[in-house]
């Protein structure tokens, strides 16, 4: 199963281990689930893991380290076409241009209501907990 993770799931999941975030980051670390990744998508969840205040407890080290696992674990997509504007956050517009341009149906999010208007190009925003029911069993 291949999904496109949102930077605020990376959040959650480095902040606390026990929730539906840090879960997903798991099965992608054990190779249950695939996440696909662009170049500008690394970029950004690097500069908002590291931007002061967002994981304080985390080190500028750690990040990379995390970075360096979720990138092994990960398929890259070229981006060809881009879809902007699309959302009202261009950022967002990212994560839709990566599921487009992979065929992947699911962006793992805790934003669901801005990514509404994806469905309709056949990508579903789901968040981390109404993900985790889908997950492939053990």
């Amino acid at each position: 199963m291949r999904v496109v993770v949102d930077t605020n799931v990376l959040v959650a999941a480095l902040r606390t281990r026990s929730g539906a975030s840090f879960r997903i980051v798991e099965e992608i670390d054990r190779g249950q689930v695939q996440a696909v990744i662009s170049v500008p998508l690394m970029m950004e969840y690097e500069e908002v893991l590291k931007r002061a205040g967002v994981l304080p407890h985390v080190s500028a080290a750690d990040v990379d380290v995390f970075l360096d696992r979720l990138m092994a674990c990960s398929v890259e997509q070229r981006i060809f076409f881009l879809w902007r504007p699309f959302l009202c956050d261009a950022d967002d517009d990212m994560l839709v241009e990566v599921a487009l341009a992979s065929g992947t149906e699911y962006i793992i999010t805790s934003n669901i209501r801005d990514f509404a208007p994806a469905a309709a190009l056949g990508v579903r925003a789901m968040t981390p907990r109404d993900f985790l029911p889908l997950l492939p069993g053990p």
